[in-house]
C-alpha cells in the first residue's frame, strides 16, 4: 500500500506552496508582462488581482484538497461519485504533465544560461551578440534535450523522496537560498547609477495610460502565478493536518508569490534603466537583455550567474509541484508507489517534453507548425498554460462555491482558526467576482 504521506509542519506546506506558485512566471513572465504594459500601473492592478480573483480561488483549492485528502480526481470523486466533475480532476492531472513537458524545457535554458554566466560567456556582451547566442543555445538540438532530461530528472528524484522528506525537505533548503539570492540582487540592482529612472518606471503608475488589455494582462498573470485551476493546490492541501490555519496559510502563500514577482521587477527595472535599454523587451528580457545588463554593470561577473542561479531554484520549485500532481493521482487512485509513479510520469513528460525542446529552431516542423503559425511550445503554452488553467480553476470556483457550497467549505476552511474575518467576502468573491473575472480571462484568450 502507497503512503501518500503529509507536511511536517505549516512552515514547510507554505514554503512548499510558494516555491509551486513561485517560478518562471513570477522571475521571467511578471517583469517582461509588466515592462510591456508601462509598468507601475500594471503592477498595481496585478496586486489588486491576486486579492480579487486569485486568493480567494486559491484558498477554494486547498479547502477542498484538506477536505477530501485526495489527488485532484480523488476530490471530485468524493464529493460528487456522481455526474462528470471528476473530469475536472483528470484534467488536472493531464495539465500538469502537459505544463510540466514544455515547462522543464525553458527550466533548461536557465541550468545552461547559469552555465554560460559561470564560464565567462557574457564577458562584454552587445545586443547582436547576446541574440546570436540566444538563437545558438535554443537551436541545439542535443544540448536542448539534455537539459531538458537533467531538469526532469532533478525534479523526479525530489518527488520519489516523498511530501516530507522530498518536497517539503528541498522546499526548505530552496526558498531561503532563493530570497538571499533575490536580495543581493536587488541591493546591487538599486544601487546602480540612474537606477532611479527604473524605479520610477516602476512605483509611479500613469493612470492615462489604463486600457483593458493592461487589466487583462495584469488579471492573467495574478491568476496564472499562484499554481491555480491545474490540481496543484488541492494535491497540496490534502496533505494538510486539519488543525492547521488556512485563511493564514494560503495568505502567506500568495504574498510570498506576489513579494517574490514584485521583488524581481527591483531588480530587472533599474538594471535595464541603468544601461539605457527598452523595458518592453519581451519574453527575451531574461535570456537576450540581461546578459548584456550583466556585462556592463560593475560586478556583473558574479551577479550574472546568481540570477540565473535563482532561476533554476525557482522553476525547480515549481516542476516539483508540477509532477506531484499526477504522481498524487497514481498514489491514491492506482495504489501505485511513489518511486514507481515518479519515474513513470517523470519519463512520459521527458517524451512529451521532446517536441518542445526542438521547436526552437533544432527542428524546423516544431518550430513553425502548420496552420496554427506558432512553435509547438508556444502552441502548448496556449493551450494548457492559458486556456487549460482558465477552464480548470473557473470550474473549480462553480464547484466549490455552488455545487460543494460555500458554506460546507467554509465549514472546512474554519476549522483551524477561530474567526475568519474575510467569510462574507470569501464566498461573494468565490460565487460570482472570480469565476466571472476568470471567464472574462479565458474569452480574452480565445477571442
Amino acid at each position: 500500500m502507497a503512503s501518500r504521506g503529509n507536511w511536517n509542519s505549516k512552515v514547510g506546506f507554505i514554503l512548499a506552496a510558494s516555491g509551486s506558485a513561485v517560478g518562471l512566471g513570477n522571475i521571467w513572465r511578471f517583469p517582461y508582462t509588466t515592462g510591456k504594459n508601462g509598468g507601475a500601473l500594471f503592477v498595481l492592478v496585478y496586486l489588486i488581482s491576486v486579492i480579487v480573483i486569485a486568493l480567494p480561488v486559491l484558498l477554494a483549492e486547498v479547502s477542498l484538497g484538506r477536505f477530501s485528502g485526495k489527488n485532484p480526481v480523488g476530490a471530485f470523486k468524493e464529493l460528487r461519485p456522481k455526474g462528470g466533475w471528476k473530469y475536472l480532476g483528470y484534467l488536472g492531472v493531464i495539465t500538469g504533465v502537459m505544463i510540466l513537458s514544455y515547462y522543464a524545457v525553458i527550466a533548461g535554458w536557465t541550468v545552461g544560461y547559469f552555465v554560460k554566466a559561470v564560464t565567462g560567456k557574457f564577458n562584454q556582451l552587445d545586443s547582436a551578440a547576446s541574440a546570436q547566442i540566444f538563437g545558438g543555445f535554443v537551436s541545439d538540438w542535443k544540448l536542448q534535450l539534455l537539459l531538458l532530461a537533467i531538469f526532469i530528472f532533478l525534479t523526479v528524484y525530489v518527488v520519489s523522496k516523498g511530501v516530507s522528506g522530498g518536497i517539503e525537505r528541498f522546499s526548505m533548503i530552496l526558498m531561503p537560498m532563493l530570497f538571499g539570492i533575490l536580495i543581493l540582487l536587488l541591493i546591487r540592482s538599486v544601487t546602480l547609477p540612474n537606477a532611479a529612472a527604473g524605479l520610477e518606471f516602476y512605483l509611479k503608475p500613469n493612470f492615462d495610460a489604463l486600457t483593458p488589455k493592461v487589466i487583462l494582462e495584469a488579471m492573467g498573470q495574478a491568476f496564472f502565478s499562484l499554481s491555480l485551476g491545474m490540481g496543484t493546490m488541492i494535491t497540496y492541501g490534502s496533505y494538510v493536518s486539519k488543525g492547521e490555519n488556512l485563511p493564514s496559510a494560503t495568505g502567506w502563500i500568495a504574498f510570498f508569490d506576489t513579494f517574490i514577482a514584485v521583488m524581481a521587477g527591483f531588480i530587472i527595472f533599474p538594471a535595464i534603466f541603468s544601461v539605457g535599454m527598452d523595458p518592453a523587451g519581451g519574453p527575451g528580457l531574461v535570456f537576450n537583455i540581461l546578459p548584456v545588463i550583466f556585462s556592463k554593470i560593475p560586478g556583473g561577473i558574479i551577479f550574472g550567474p546568481l540570477f540565473f542561479a535563482l532561476l533554476s531554484i525557482a522553476a525547480l520549485t515549481s516542476t516539483i509541484s508540477l509532477l506531484e500532481v499526477p504522481v498524487a493521482y497514481f498514489i491514491d487512485e492506482k495504489k501505485w508507489h511513489r518511486r514507481t509513479a515518479a519515474y513513470i510520469v517523470g519519463f512520459v513528460t521527458l517524451l512529451f517534453g521532446v517536441p518542445s525542446a526542438l521547436s526552437q529552431g533544432g527542428l524546423e516542423w516544431f518550430s513553425k507548425l502548420p496552420y496554427v503559425n506558432m512553435s509547438f511550445l508556444d502552441l502548448w503554452d496556449l493551450i494548457w498554460g492559458n486556456l487549460s488553467l482558465s477552464i480548470g480553476a473557473f470550474f473549480v470556483a462553480i464547484f466549490v462555491g455552488w455545487i460543494w457550497k460555500s458554506s460546507n467549505a467554509l465549514m472546512e476552511i474554519t476549522k483551524g482558526t477561530e474567526n475568519f474575518k474575510f467569510a462574507f467576502f470569501w464566498m461573494i468573491a468565490v460565487k460570482f467576482i472570480s469565476p466571472a473575472l476568470i471567464l472574462v480571462i479565458l474569452l480574452s484568450k480565445i477571442l
